[in-house]
């Protein structure tokens, strides 16, 4: 909504609301990613893997992206994508080359280990995520996805980086 569009009475009642903490989305859904990262260190810890070490290493499964591609399939920034396949590479995870039809791109790959790190912490990374979702019923989890997912479309633009929805 534009900043200097009108209110309608909706939307004053729930600004209203947002003098309540546990009221306003942006709280919650810091708090709820807050909650998320403890899950998943808790499950991945032996790892020695971040949530976005982890989306990054689960898109290079089976393919071969430049780093750009890699940063929008994951929805990081440019600055963030090298920092993260700095860090995989410096940990034998990942490989990078110079793209032999376009010398300024980096192709970014699994490395052999990669991929064995990547089968070994699926199952504790699935855990995490089912154990955020938890409270919800099956159907409850469906429709929060589906929403979220709405969310993130709708407001794609705004992101420091943009994302590439599959």
């Amino acid at each position: 909504m534009p900043v200097n569009a009108p209110v309608t009475a909706a939307e004053q009642a729930s600004e209203e609301r947002l003098d309540i903490l546990s009221e306003r989305p942006g709280f919650l859904i810091r708090r709820l990613h807050q909650i998320h990262v403890a899950l998943f260190h808790d499950e991945c810890e032996a790892f020695g893997l971040t949530p976005v070490q982890f989306s990054v290493i689960t898109a290079l499964e089976d393919e071969e992206l430049d780093q750009k591609q890699l940063g929008q399939k994951v929805g990081i920034d440019r600055a963030s994508t090298t920092d993260v396949l700095r860090r995989l590479e410096k940990a034998g995870l990942i490989e990078r080359r110079k793209c032999p039809e376009d010398g300024r791109r980096q192709l970014v790959r699994l490395t052999p280990e990669g991929e064995s790190l990547l089968t070994k912490v699926a199952g504790s990374a699935l855990r995490a995520h089912k154990r955020t979702l938890q409270p919800l019923t099956k159907a409850e989890r469906e429709r929060f996805i589906r929403y979220m997912r709405k969310i993130v479309s709708a407001n794609n633009e705004h992101g420091r980086a943009s994302l590439k929805l599959s």
